[in-house]
């Protein structure tokens, strides 16, 4: 079995790989109306994507990310000839953004981290009673 400390890497790594979601969750809400002028300037959404990596000497697995993509649905083109942002055929494209799924999983994102932060304290908490007890 690994050090006392090894479940504080874990840890540590998967809060990490948490707030990079949140990150990207976060950018995606801000951008969620964002326009412009052409599709390829449009918004898309960001995801990150994770690698879980064993550790042979303690047999304990830890979450990394890998790479942050892009990933939803294309731009939408609406046509606004009003908008300063219009190309000359009248059309400007939002970014689409899922709202809803990116508040979902915002909340799980947190969830995840706290659960986490738990996971440290109780480690905490039984390392200072063990070392009470040899006292």
């Amino acid at each position: 079995m690994g050090s006392p400390l090894s479940i504080f890497q874990v840890s540590g790594r998967a809060m990490s790989a948490q707030l990079v979601r949140m990150n990207t969750t976060a950018s995606n809400l801000a951008n969620a109306n964002a326009i412009t002028s052409d599709a390829s300037t449009a918004y898309r959404t960001m995801k990150p994507v994770f690698r879980t990596q064993y550790d042979n000497a303690t047999g304990l697995a830890t979450v990394n990310v890998e790479k942050i993509v892009t990933a939803g649905e294309e731009p939408s083109k609406l046509y606004d000839p009003s908008n300063p942002l219009a190309d000359k055929d009248g059309n400007v494209w939002t970014a689409a953004v899922d709202e809803s799924r990116e508040l979902v999983d915002m909340m799980e994102t947190a969830r995840s981290y706290q659960n986490n932060v738990e996971v440290m304290q109780t480690a905490k908490s039984l390392i200072l009673d063990t070392l009470k007890m040899g006292r």
